[in-house]
């Protein structure tokens, strides 16, 4: 679908990856919908991408801050994307290194935070979308956001890794759900890529990890996952799909 007059809600859009894609769809004349947390640089941000960008305060976590931001995405008109990048990490083991339990409450927040919360902002989203009329055999699409780690996530990551390769497993049922209301859904598992996140680790751990990437050995960049993001909204025959971009990356158990 070609996205200019269109709206797409982008979560976690105040930085890195969400920050690009609002980049390039407004480049392609879209309207953005950006939703972050009200402690983020959202509204600046906004107002610096320019009129056909906007900002709304939410938690993905909570069901209401959804439903408000993907209220405001239809009053802004043709509500017909969504690129869900929200999520964060945290470190749980099964068994800590003194001999206890790993920690449940880690668990559980990191799996509510990115998957439960990829659940509903992906049905919400898709509700409203299906709402319209279709445009040359559909109503829109919607690019979600998992990990490598989905596939080989590494000691430690056991929230991290579990609630991406749940965003995995979602990706074909939502596909295969949504197909009546014409409402398209693929994933990007992305590797290694240079976000705001590692950018507070030491030169020389980064650089380690770009050295660990066979083909480019380098860090992603944000404006590559965008790319992929917005190729996926305009590709109508992308659907169901769970697209690595990793640079040929298969990460080791530590």
């Amino acid at each position: 679908m070609d996205m200019a007059g269109k709206t797409v809600l982008i979560s976690g859009g105040a930085s890195g990856l969400g920050l690009a894609t609002a980049q390039q769809l407004i480049d392609a004349d879209a309207r953005v919908l950006i939703m972050d947390l009200a402690s983020s640089d959202g509204a600046a941000i906004a107002k610096d991408l320019g009129k056909n960008a906007s900002f709304i305060a939410g938690d993905v976590t909570v069901t209401e801050d959804i439903a408000a931001a993907v209220s405001a995405a239809e009053d802004l008109g043709e509500f017909r994307g969504l690129v869900h990048t929200a999520g964060a990490g945290g470190a749980v083991r099964f068994v800590e290194k003194d001999g206890s339990p790993g920690s449940l409450e880690t668990f559980e927040r990191v799996v509510r935070l990115n998957l439960v919360g990829t659940f509903d902002v992906l049905r919400q989203s898709a509700a409203s979308i299906a709402k319209l009329d279709e445009i040359d055999g559909e109503r829109g699409a919607c690019v979600l956001t998992a990990s490598i780690a989905a596939f080989e996530g590494q000691i430690g990551q056991a929230g991290y890794a579990s609630s991406k390769a749940g965003i995995v497993g979602m990706t074909i049922v939502a596909a295969r759900d949504l197909a009546r209301s014409r409402v398209r859904v693929c994933t990007i598992a992305p590797g290694t890529f240079d976000t705001p996140l590692l950018s507070r680790l030491r030169a020389d751990v980064r650089q380690g990890l770009a050295d660990a990437i066979p083909n480019p050995s380098r860090l992603g960049q944000a404006h590559e996952y965008a790319d992929l993001a917005v190729t996926i909204l305009r590709n109508t025959y992308l659907n169901g799909e769970t697209i690595r971009l990793d640079g040929a990356l298969r990460m080791a158990p530590r």
